[in-house]
C-alpha cells in the first residue's frame, strides 16, 4: 500500500483545533453512495454547500492512493469508508480504503482475471462499481462472479457465478454492469438463453427468479428501478433491445427495439414520470420512450447526443453529456424533446469523458489527459467556472493507452477520482 496524504502534518494540526461538537456534527452529518450512479441512480450528489468555483490549480488534494490496481471501478462511500474494484497479478478483489484519509482498510480476492479479448486493447481489470447494502458488499468481475463480503471487513458470504449458475452470455469485454439492490433483491444481467435478468436474495445468494422471455446477451447498461403507473418494474439496455420486466416475478411487461445499438451499449437508462431516456454510442444516438402499459411508444429520437459510455445525467428538464457527435462535445439537450440546448467542445481538455452533478453544478472528467472541468448545470449556455489536471504522475500512460473511464462522484464535500491504480480525494467544499 502507498498513500501520500498533505494532511499527515497539516491535518493533524488541524483536526486538534476542532471542538468534540464540530466534528460530532461533521461525522454525523455524512451522506452514503451506496453504488452506481448513487442511491437513486441518477448520478446527482445530494451535497450542498460545494465551492460554486475552484482556485487556479483546483481545489484541494486530501490525498492519493496509489494501489487500486488495473480496472475501470469508480467508488461507493459508506459509512466513511470507499469500496472499489481493482486487479493486481491477474487477480481480481474488492478494496475497501477509509474515505477521508485513504488509509487501506482491507482487500479481499474474489475471481481471476482472464484477460482475454480486452487486455491488449483496453487494460485489464473489473468495469463494474460495487454496491453497499445493510452492512454488505456486492461486487462483479469480468468473469461473472458476483460475490457478498461484509462491509466491516470483506469477509465473504456467498458466490454465484452468471455464466455456470444462470447459463449467462456476455459481451467480449467481460461483465461490466454494476449490481442493482432493491429491497431484498439483487439484481443482476447474466443475459442468455435462460433469461437476461436474474433478481437473488441479496442475504444468501438464493434465485428468486430469472426473466426467461428476456433472453439477450448482457451489456454494459445496469439494472433501473421504476415504479411506472403503480407497478415496480426493472429496466435493462440491451444490445438491441429495451426492457422492462416486472419486479417481483420477472415477467416481461413491455419491449421496445433498439436498432441502432452496435458494437457496446453502455450507458444506464434515465426513467422519470413514465418515460425511459437511452443513449448508446458508435453513432447510435438517443431515443426517448414513452411507456403505456405493456406497450413503449418512441417520442423521438436523434444522432445528436451520441454517449459512448461517459454516462448523461437529468438535471431538471435537460439531460447533460458528452456527445461523440462532430468528434466530442459536451451538451445539453431537453429530455422531453430531445432539442439541442448547447453543445461545448474544448479542444484536447474537454472533448470526451465522464459527468457527475452535485449542487447545481457539472463535474466532468476528460479521459484522454485527465482534466476534470467544474461547468454550470444550466441549459442556458455552458459556463466553465474552474479546472485542473490529474497529476502528473497518474496512470495516463502508454499500457492503459491513455484512458481515464472511471466515473467521478462528490459525496461529504470530497471529490473522489480514479485513473486505474490511482485513486484521487479532492476537496471541493473548502
Amino acid at each position: 500500500m502507498k498513500i501520500q496524504s498533505s494532511l499527515l502534518v497539516g491535518g493533524l494540526m488541524v483536526a486538534k483545533s476542532l471542538t468534540l461538537q464540530a466534528f460530532a456534527s461533521e461525522t454525523s452529518n455524512q451522506s452514503d453512495w451506496k453504488g452506481w450512479r448513487g442511491p437513486n441512480q441518477t448520478n446527482i450528489s445530494p451535497d450542498t454547500g460545494l465551492l460554486k468555483s475552484w482556485p487556479k490549480g483546483g481545489p484541494e488534494l486530501l490525498w492519493t492512493y496509489e494501489d487500486a490496481g488495473s480496472g475501470y471501478s469508480s467508488a461507493a462511500i459508506v459509512d466513511g469508508k470507499l469500496y472499489t474494484l481493482g486487479a493486481n497479478d491477474s487477480q481480481e478483489r474488492v478494496i475497501c480504503l477509509d474515505a477521508n484519509t485513504g488509509g487501506e482498510l482491507w482487500t479481499s480476492e474474489f475471481e481471476t482475471d482472464p484477460e482475454e479479448g480486452y487486455r491488449t486493447q483496453w487494460g485489464a481489470g473489473p468495469r463494474s462499481t460495487p454496491t453497499v447494502s445493510d452492512g454488505h458488499v456486492y461486487a462483479l468481475g469480468v468473469a461473472g462472479d458476483i460475490v457478498c463480503l461484509t462491509a466491516g471487513s470483506g469477509k465473504r458470504i456467498w458466490r454465484k457465478n452468471l455464466v455456470m449458475d444462470f447459463g449467462g452470455k456476455m459481451s467480449k469485454w467481460g461483465y461490466s454492469e454494476s449490481p442493482t439492490v432493491d429491497g431484498k433483491r439483487l439484481l443482476v444481467t447474466p443475459g442468455g438463453s435462460k433469461g437476461a435478468i436474474v433478481a437473488l436474495n441479496k442475504k444468501t445468494g438464493a434465485k428468486l427468479w430469472q426473466s426467461k422471455k428476456l433472453k439477450d446477451a448482457a451489456e454494459y447498461s445496469s439494472v433501473v428501478v421504476a415504479n411506472v403507473d403503480g407497478q415496480r418494474q426493472y429496466i435493462q439496455l440491451f444490445m438491441n433491445t429495451l426492457a422492462g420486466v416486472d419486479a417481483a416475478s420477472g415477467n416481461l411487461i413491455w419491449k421496445s427495439d433498439w436498432p441502432r445499438g452496435k458494437t457496446a451499449v453502455i450507458p444506464t437508462p434515465i426513467y422519470r414520470d413514465g418515460h425511459v431516456f437511452i443513449t448508446s454510442g458508435y453513432r447510435a444516438g438517443s431515443r426517448l420512450v414513452k411507456l403505456n402499459g405493456k406497450k413503449a411508444e418512441v417520442v423521438w429520437e436523434n444522432q445528436e447526443m451520441i454517449n459512448h459510455h461517459g454516462g448523461v445525467i437529468l438535471v431538471g428538464d435537460h439531460v447533460y453529456g458528452f456527445s461523440d457527435q462532430r468528434k466530442g462535445n459536451l451538451m445539453c439537450i431537453e429530455f422531453m424533446t430531445g432539442k439541442v440546448a448547447w453543445m461545448e467542445r474544448v479542444e484536447r481538455e474537454l472533448h470526451k469523458g465522464a459527468v457527475h452533478a452535485a449542487d447545481g453544478m457539472l463535474y466532468c472528467l476528460n479521459e484522454t489527459e485527465g482534466w476534470v472541468y467544474l461547468v454550470e448545470a444550466s441549459p442556458s449556455g455552458f459556463r466553465e467556472t474552474g479546472k485542473f489536471q490529474l497529476p502528473k504522475e497518474t496512470a495516463l500512460r502508454d499500457d492503459h493507452n491513455g484512458k481515464v473511464w472511471s466515473h467521478p462522484v462528490v459525496i461529504n464535500g470530497k471529490l473522489y477520482l480514479r485513473d486505474q491504480d490511482l485513486i484521487f480525494c479532492y476537496d471541493v467544499r473548502g
